[in-house]
């Protein structure tokens, strides 16, 4: 029996879409993201750390592929960058008006698919599971990296960077749960080489795939953003006509 093509994996059945952390990787998952909605190959359900929450977010929150990367694009780091004293640099709340600005959703319980997302605790040292509440606050939470962002209480923690400890994002999923997982290469200069944290999982019913060689983006050149949205979408696009190898699709844009 020949291995199918991910197109057909991902029309056979509905499927959670999975966005991992990967600092400004927003840019490459947003390119994917795209590929998805113009093969008319959408998720059933959402999961996303940090990077993979600001766009699973977005997305279920009533954005178009479209209107995300009109917002990506036009993106410049006044629009985010507030100074002020506490545990990060940057206040975040112009970082919260954005996503109030750009939200059809208030609630998760007004989202178009289900969503789930990630965030790390500072006083549990846990990760926390957020599926409920105000959709602007969780998106926040779960992207707020440590020292830029200053962390957001919700429910009696302080909250950042899902990341952290749940860089796939998979907490908010579960056993045997139909997963199409979006793997954000790790540039971090903080993490080791064959860190646990930074391999692709591996599950039943989980299909990956991973765009190597995407140039990394930041806060100071949101520019190179661009052209990892352009590799990761045309990359994605292939990648929709390739056959699952051992649960993995492989590409270099």
């Amino acid at each position: 029996m020949s291995n199918p093509l991910l197109k057909e994996w991902l029309s056979e059945q509905p499927f959670t879409l999975t966005l991992s952390s990967g600092f400004f990787g927003f840019f490459a998952h947003a390119g994917l993201m795209q590929a998805l909605e113009e093969a008319q190959l959408l998720p059933k359900k959402l999961t996303g750390s940090s990077a993979g929450a600001l766009i699973a977010g977005c997305w279920a929150g009533g954005m178009s592929s479209d209107n995300i990367k009109t917002l990506l694009f036009s993106l410049k780091r006044s629009d985010f960058w507030d100074p002020g004293l506490g545990l990060g640099l940057l206040k975040g709340d112009k970082f919260r008006q954005l996503l109030k600005d750009a939200l059809s959703a208030n609630n998760f319980a007004d989202c178009r698919a289900k969503l789930v997302l990630s965030a790390y605790s500072m006083d549990s040292k846990l990760t926390r599971v957020l599926q409920s509440g105000d959709l602007v606050s969780a998106i926040y939470a779960s992207c707020a990296i440590p020292f830029m962002f200053q962390p957001i209480v919700i429910d009696e923690h302080r909250l950042l960077d899902g990341g952290i400890q749940d860089r796939p994002a998979l907490q908010g999923t579960e056993q045997g749960e139909r997963i199409f997982y979006h793997h954000i290469a790790s540039k971090s200069p903080w993490r080791r080489k064959n860190d646990s944290a930074i391999q692709v999982p591996a599950r039943d019913n989980l299909t990956s795939l991973v765009i190597h060689d995407l140039p990394r983006s930041g806060p100071f050149k949101l520019e190179v953003g661009q052209i990892a949205y352009r590799k990761a979408y045309t990359a994605a696009q292939r990648a929709l006509e390739m056959p699952i190898i051992d649960g993995n699709v492989s590409v270099v844009p």
